[in-house]
């Protein structure tokens, strides 16, 4: 069976998050445009690689905002999917392992809506510190691959620059809750997630559906210890907070580390020194498990999780896999143009430099109707980038030797025991795709879809390629 047929088998399971055949049958020719092409210059790369007919470039565009994508649907059924395509999943006491963050994506356009000025804080001298862009947040599923892990995205949403209303009070630690209830992880997970993330509204939200937060916490963070009654207890609520305790300090006491092999992603050779303490945290409202861990290159880091039960080097080697979401965000910039939209609305008010959120809450209906369209019309967009990333993913991960023999070209090292990358798998895929389409027109709805719109004047160069 060849690329193709896997490919496909995959994508239609996504069927039922669309209205009308004909859209889910656009939807899979914009995923497949994101996996062939050669260029990241938005939908008309699509029609390029596809060598599709150019009036059919904008029905693809429609596509991207038409109403008959449910796409929370589209995006629970994707995690559904995920979880059954992998063989592997990365699990740890029967949990999986969500990893959560955000990006900033730099766009130009005065008439695209939620585009604000944005603040940059990162360490790469290669990004300016203030950009005018998109702010996303996104979550990925650890995946372990032979020996190495990929962190397979599930959903990543607009989340700043629109005030819908002036009475709106939710902040990102809320939008990020919201995110992770579209993906509809079924099965209880571990968050992993930077400091940012370690608040009460998190924590709160996470253990309600019985999940879990790992994350690092900042280095003037407080806990205590549990309050220990001496003598006849008075009247009131009982006390629960015993002696305050800077976190920090667990780092100072030197003969109470602990020594133990590097669990970190990577590293062999490595000794780390730890020390765990169990302490009650406000922000939790609870006891949590903290890991104060000195790294003789690294410096030191202080580690924080909700669940008591979990061990220390575990704790330490997830919060080391939490690097593989920025990957996944360096692919799907660089390598499939996931955030490469190029959608305007003609009747928006041109936004100034240096603009901040739009406020709407005294718009018309009408406007904030468009204003709604268009952010769908992005979300969209993503949610293909998405999907073509997570299925490149399985294919690397489920048939490494058939993409290999699909490969057709060269590299220069090829890594055993470590699965094809993005690249190699979009190669293959490439390689392949006229060979799927001419074999399989009269057999495959999605092969006829495509071969029915392709330019005719140029097929005759199309086959030669096959």
């Amino acid at each position: 069976m060849s690329l193709w047929m896997h490919w496909w088998h995959a994508i239609r399971q996504l069927r039922p998050a669309f209205s009308r055949m004909q859209t889910f049958l656009w939807f899979a020719t914009a995923v497949a445009g994101f996996t062939v092409r050669t260029d990241l210059l938005g939908v008309t790369s699509f029609v390029r690689a596809l060598n599709l007919n150019a009036r059919y470039y904008n029905p693809l565009v429609d596509y991207f905002h038409s109403s008959a994508i449910k796409l929370d649907r589209l995006t629970a059924l994707w995690t559904q999917l995920v979880l059954r395509l992998f063989p592997q999943i990365l699990r740890v006491n029967g949990r999986c392992i969500l990893v959560g963050d955000g990006i900033k994506i730099p766009k130009c356009g005065r008439k695209m809506p939620a585009v604000k000025h944005l603040h940059q804080q990162s360490e790469s001298n290669t990004k300016p510190e203030y950009i005018m862009g998109h702010s996303l947040q996104a979550v990925s599923l650890l995946v372990q691959a032979a020996s190495s892990v990929f962190a397979v995205p599930l959903a990543a949403r607009i989340h700043e620059g629109l005030v819908w209303s002036n009475r709106d009070r939710r902040t990102l630690l809320d939008k990020m809750l919201t995110l992770l209830g579209i993906a509809a992880v079924e099965q209880p997970f571990y968050f992993v997630a930077d400091a940012y993330y370690a608040a009460h509204k998190i924590i709160s939200g996470l253990l309600a559906e019985d999940n879990h937060l790992l994350t690092r916490v900042k280095s003037n963070a407080v806990a205590y210890t549990s309050h220990q009654q001496r003598g006849p207890r008075k009247r009131g609520r009982p006390r629960i907070y015993g002696r305050k305790i800077k976190v920090s300090s667990l780092l100072q006491d030197t003969k109470a580390f602990q020594h133990a092999p590097s669990p970190v992603y990577g590293e062999n050779n490595v000794i780390i020194q730890y020390r765990v303490r169990d302490l009650l945290w406000r922000p939790a409202g609870r006891l949590v498990r903290f890991v104060a861990v000195s790294h003789p290159a690294r410096g030191s880091c202080l580690l924080m999780c909700t669940d008591t039960s979990l061990d220390a080097i575990e704790i330490i080697r997830l919060y080391g896999l939490r690097f593989k979401i920025e990957l996944t965000f360096k692919q799907a910039v660089r390598q499939i143009g996931v955030f490469g939209y190029h959608f305007w609305m003609q009747d928006m008010k041109p936004l100034r430099r240096n603009n901040g959120n739009q406020h709407l809450h005294r718009a018309s209906p009408k406007y904030r109707d468009d204003i709604r369209r268009k952010l769908h019309a992005y979300h969209v967009f993503i949610q293909a980038g998405i999907v073509c990333h997570g299925l490149l993913h399985y294919l690397a991960v489920a048939y490494p030797q058939l993409v290999w023999n699909s490969f057709g070209s060269w590299l220069r090292t090829i890594r055993p025991g470590i699965p094809p990358s993005e690249l190699v798998v979009a190669t293959a895929l490439r390689q392949r795709l006229p060979e799927f389409l001419l074999d399989t027109d009269q057999t495959n709805i999605f092969a006829k879809f495509i071969v029915e719109r392709q330019d005719t004047n140029k097929m005759q160069t199309f086959r030669l390629a096959a």
